[in-house]
């Protein structure tokens, strides 16, 4: 029985050593068999012609490639390689693992051509048709498992010691060439150096890039700096973009480990002398001093969560994020900050440059302290939670920046812009024929008005969360952004001192000032809802509730009726847009007579008619002013829907006092 089992083993030991001499017999063959299918697949289904002159293994672990070349169909070289040699870890490949050790490569040329209609890497961005249960499988994976995968392989394919040499990236459009080049990047025990030349047109730059790549311990540091003291510009982006970015120095590093379940990730990012434009963003060049960013992510199965621990600083500016996103059938995403009592002066000096031009050189003393809260569940919508709070201790201004934050307490020339481009100037206040004091106004239109843009705006601090709440809620189940939250004191602030053009600084900048405005009592609601009804829109080219009650009606505001006061009321929303309320013979569109019957039931609460009066109110208006000579041009208005008129009809609407307080 022993010798039965001595043979076995022998004989299988044999067959081992046999089929592992074939193996490396083999193995050029076996290669070359396996790259072939692998390129044909990709030739057939991307259109790519992928040819190369020499591929060979040489002992165990090196793989040696000459002469490579991509050529999409009908289309200019993408990629050509001169020569390329990687070395593999031995005690990797025999645990089936590919883990390169060295990379040396001579003569990379990456040539990205885009011409009027086509360019030779449109196949990038083409669908891969995929079998769907591959599909459905991958969206059961986890995103521990999913990350894990991708990092591993990324990590895998990462040398420690190698040279590669000559590389050079290109993209052309028309005239215009940008071009990344490398002379030499060395990587020796897993310590990277290279420098980096970028030209496009008249624009040239060199970059130094340094750092660190651990495949075993699985963490990589990388560094970007000017090899001439001067800034890094990034090319590309000017030219096709119209926007900018440079830096004195960018720093990046990442580590990865496993605890049980949790895949954790954790590093920093920070950036020095950054400079940023865009017109989506500031009309101005933003500038950041200093910003950094050392986080720490968590991923299971389930979810993806930025810790707590994560630190943000933005110049004098630390605060500590936190961001879980969880998916059970829909996502669900919870997002907070809580900021202890800090010195109010750090918020301020701590504003990027550029950004917020009203805001430049304010000068302030005492500590705020802020909390957010935002939970939304997309399987729940409704019960999504908004929460947002500043609290302050002995905070005043000291010194106003660029702009005196008061100046509607005084008269002052008013700009109306129309997409972003000024088109009248106007003194708000008794300097102009066309301004009204408040009680000189129809408490009809002040209560009408009130209702369809802000019901709680004598009551409340310049924000309203619950219709921020809502305008969120409907704008997620519709899937588009169809409904705002703004108070009055938002619309003034975007009006008075904000230019009309669309950027995301500037809704930023306009709760900042909302809230200076109204929690240091800058300007009483008197003030600012005289102000709004003097300078709102009614109408192309109509500024101010006289204008508008001359050209609707040939009447003062203070003559208006309940129909022409609820009318007025009701094309605030889309002004330009007020002849889709009328038919061609100017009459009101039955469609209105909802919105007119809720109107007149409010004012009825009020106090300002009776509840015959609200119950007997015909939705009718007869047009007397300028506004009749529109309907005899000819016109491609569209009908003005009632989704575009809001107006907030809740039960907290109803604590809103009768007319402005005195």
């Amino acid at each position: 029985m022993l010798r039965k089992i001595k043979i076995v083993v022998i004989s299988s030991l044999f067959l081992f050593l046999l089929l592992v001499i074939g193996v490396y017999a083999l193995r050029n063959t076996l290669l070359n068999c396996y790259v072939s299918g692998k390129t044909q697949s990709l030739s057939a289904s991307f259109g790519l012609a992928i040819h190369y002159e020499k591929l060979a293994m040489n002992g165990v672990r090196t793989i040696q490639l000459n002469g490579l070349t991509v050529v999409p169909q009908q289309r200019d070289t993408l990629l050509q390689l001169h020569q390329l040699e990687v070395k593999l870890d031995f005690w990797s490949l025999l645990g089936l693992h590919i883990n390169v050790s060295e990379v040396n490569a001579d003569g990379l040329n990456v040539s990205f051509v885009k011409g009027d209609s086509l360019s030779n890497y449109d196949f990038l961005f083409k669908a891969k048709k995929e079998n769907t249960d591959i599909l459905e499988e991958e969206n059961e994976s986890d995103f521990s498992d999913r990350a894990e995968r991708m990092l591993h392989l990324a990590f895998g394919f990462l040398p420690s010691n190698g040279e590669m040499k000559g590389i050079r990236v290109t993209h052309t459009k028309g005239d215009t060439v940008t071009a990344i080049g490398m002379d030499s990047l060395i990587v020796s025990n897993n310590i990277f150096n290279g420098t980096v030349t970028v030209t496009e047109k008249q624009v040239s730059g060199r970059w130094t890039i340094s750092g660190t790549i651990d495949n075993k311990e699985k963490n990589v540091m990388m560094k970007i700096c000017s090899a001439t003291n001067g800034k890094v510009q990034l090319p590309y982006i000017g030219n096709y973009y119209n926007a900018g970015i440079s830096f004195d120095t960018l720093a990046f590093s990442l580590a990865e480990s496993r605890k049980d379940e949790l895949l954790h990730l954790q590093g920093k990012a920070e950036v020095s002398g950054l400079s940023v434009f865009h017109q989506t963003l500031s009309p101005d060049t933003i500038d950041l001093n200093e910003a950094r960013f050392n986080y720490l992510v968590h991923i299971s199965k389930e979810y993806i969560e930025l810790d707590s621990a994560t630190t943000v600083l933005c110049n004098k500016l630390k605060f500590n994020p936190y961001i879980r996103a969880e998916r059970k059938g829909k996502w669900h995403l919870t997002a907070s900050v809580n900021k202890p009592m800090f010195n109010s002066q750090e918020l301020f000096s701590s504003l990027p440059g550029g950004l917020f031009s009203n805001l430049d050189g304010i000068r302030s003393e005492g500590r705020l302290g802020y909390h957010f809260f935002f939970d939304v569940d997309m399987n729940k919508v409704d019960s999504l939670r908004l929460e947002s709070e500043v609290t302050t201790d002995h905070f005043r201004i000291r010194q106003y920046g660029a702009v005196d934050l008061r100046k509607m307490n005084a008269p002052f020339i008013y700009t109306a812009y129309e997409q972003g481009e000024p088109v009248r100037s106007f003194e708000v206040g008794p300097g102009n024929p066309g301004f009204v004091p408040l009680d000189s106004i129809s408490p009809l239109l002040q209560m009408s008005v009130l209702q369809s843009e802000d019901g709680e705006f004598f009551w409340h601090r310049g924000f309203r969360l619950d219709a921020m709440r809502e305008a969120l809620i409907h704008d997620l189940k519709v899937k588009r952004f169809a409904r705002g939250g703004s108070t009055i004191t938002m619309q003034l602030v975007k009006n008075v001192f904000l230019n009309r053009k669309k950027n995301i600084a500037r809704k930023v900048e306009e709760s900042i000032l909302v809230w200076l405005i109204e929690n240091g009592g800058l300007t009483t609601k008197d003030r600012m809802f005289e102000v709004y009804l003097n300078i709102a829109e009614w109408g192309p080219n109509v500024y101010g509730a006289k204008e508008a009650s001359e050209f609707y009606f040939a009447k003062q505001p203070s003559q208006l009726s309940v129909e022409e006061a609820i009318f007025m009321a009701s094309i605030i929303p889309k002004p330009k847009r007020f002849r889709g309320s009328f038919t061609p013979d100017m009459r009101l569109r039955e469609s209105l007579s909802g919105y007119y019957r809720l109107l007149a039931q409010r004012l009825a609460i009020k106090g300002l008619i009776s509840e015959e009066e609200a119950a007997a109110i015909n939705p009718q208006v007869v047009l007397r002013g300028r506004a009749t000579e529109t309907f005899l041009q000819p016109t491609d208005t569209v009908l003005m829907p009632l989704s575009d008129i809001s107006f907030p009809l809740t039960s907290d609407t109803l604590q809103t006092k009768a007319i402005a307080p005195k």
